[in-house]
């Protein structure tokens, strides 16, 4: 919901923190206001995730006002510097002084910048809805764009020419999208437009900061609708070249199940979840491993969410066929603590290929199983390999084989107890060597 000058919350010691930091610019003679996304979610009615402050001190004199040790000359040479508090827990404030920006030669990057005041400094932002200044002293907005209407409206909007705001810088293109998506707004036709005759550009973008709007895109409960802008805007060819490069006959097929997967994937999904549904409906035509490998190489992500969205992709088929796989296999994966996810995953994959209540009996089989007492469903190991070592079996691949083989041999009932199990390993070592 919107809120036309929303007070801030101060109960957010953050926001404290950010007050803090323009009272102290103002008392050294210097202008401050609150700038960016803390003042469109403060209008929207959300805590915002950090604050940002737009000062006409330069960044020699912000450092100047808060010292060297509080300060970080992380961005000064786009006029940025951040103030570090007294206390960690109440995060870090970027303090940019207001700029007008040169040309963008690489596309994402201001060649030059040159220092100037808030109503130009508005204009060279992206959004309107992400130029707006608030003054957290008066408790006023002051918007110099727009942005509070196109708020009211729910509409994502550049700042003044669409074309000239992506020519600066293509990822704009991408974060329309994510905007759109977590916000629930439409993006205004002139906008549209503009991405779509220009979407091919994207290319120029890194992979990383490609990955970074795509992760808040597809983990958010709206992602069916982002994923769909993707299509209809041009953007898949760049983002999603997996689906692109397929023959017409299949891509628009494939397409309409990954955006059915995401509608019926229950909420709260990780993001090695929605790597693994991203890939699923090309995963029968292709190794699951590649396709995970070539995503994950191409984003830049971090191998554990290669290894776990691998595993998803894997595992969903012995979700699948639960009822018909061996009780030591099925039982390896339900006791996996990713099984949440993977039957999160699995629910989506049946519901959009089955119908909402079809063919839950393999998933309802694994959620009864679930629901075992943990001695049950994970019973302790009768051996290890200490016990085997100890009557003779050294280290190796036959100690390892044994091991296993106990272990399924307990979990399918066959075994209950060390002796028993000690006993049954010496016979089939005796059966191995064809001892009678």
């Amino acid at each position: 919901m919107f809120h036309a000058n929303q007070p801030p919350n101060f109960s957010d010691p953050r926001a404290h923190f950010a007050r803090e930091i323009v009272e102290t610019l103002r008392s050294r003679g210097f202008d401050a206001l609150w700038a960016g996304g803390c003042v469109r979610d403060q209008l929207l009615g959300k805590t915002p995730k950090d604050y940002d402050v737009a000062t006409n001190a330069r960044p020699e004199q912000i450092r100047g006002v808060f010292g060297r040790r509080r300060t970080l000359l992380v961005g000064a040479a786009f006029g940025v510097v951040t103030v570090l508090p007294h206390q960690p827990s109440l995060g870090q404030v970027e303090v940019a002084t207001f700029r007008r920006d040169g040309n963008y030669t690489d596309g994402r990057h201001p060649d030059q910048v040159s220092f100037s005041d808030p109503r130009e400094d508005a204009q060279r932002r992206d959004f309107t809805i992400n130029g707006i200044f608030y003054d957290p002293i008066e408790k006023r907005v002051i918007d110099y764009v727009g942005g509070e209407e196109d708020l009211g409206r729910r509409v994502i909007r550049c700042i003044g020419d669409p074309h000239q705001r992506f020519d600066e810088d293509k990822l704009r293109m991408i974060r329309a999208v994510r905007f759109a998506t977590t916000l629930g707004f439409e993006i205004e036709p002139e906008t549209r437009q503009a991405i779509q005759q220009r979407a091919d550009e994207v290319r120029v973008v890194s992979a990383e900061r490609i990955a970074a709007e795509m992760r808040r895109t597809l983990v958010h409960e709206n992602s069916a609708a982002g994923l769909s802008e993707i299509r209809q805007l041009e953007l898949w060819r760049q983002v999603l070249p997996e689906y692109a490069n397929e023959v017409s006959s299949t891509r628009d097929q494939h397409w309409m199940s990954l955006i059915h997967l995401f509608e019926h994937l229950d909420s709260g999904w990780s993001f090695p979840t929605a790597l693994a549904a991203l890939l699923w409906p090309l995963a029968h035509q292709r190794n699951a491993e590649q396709s995970v490998a070539q995503l994950t190489e191409r984003w830049k992500l971090a191998n554990v969410e290669s290894k776990d969205a691998h595993w998803l992709l894997t595992h969903v088929t012995t979700i699948l066929h639960a009822q018909r796989i061996a009780w030591p296999t099925l039982q390896s994966v339900l006791i996996d603590p990713r099984v949440g996810e993977l039957l999160r995953l699995t629910r989506a994959i049946i519901r959009t290929t089955q119908g909402p209540h079809a063919n839950m009996d393999a998933l309802q089989y694994c959620e009864e199983r679930l629901a075992w007492p943990a001695a049950q469903l994970n019973p302790a190991p009768l051996l290890n390999g200490n016990d085997l070592r100890t009557v003779g079996i050294p280290a190796g691949p036959e100690l390892g084989r044994l091991l296993t083989a106990v272990r399924h041999a307990q979990l399918d009932g066959l075994l209950d107890d060390r002796e028993t199990a000690l006993a049954w390993v010496a016979r089939q070592r005796s059966d191995d060597r064809g001892e009678s």
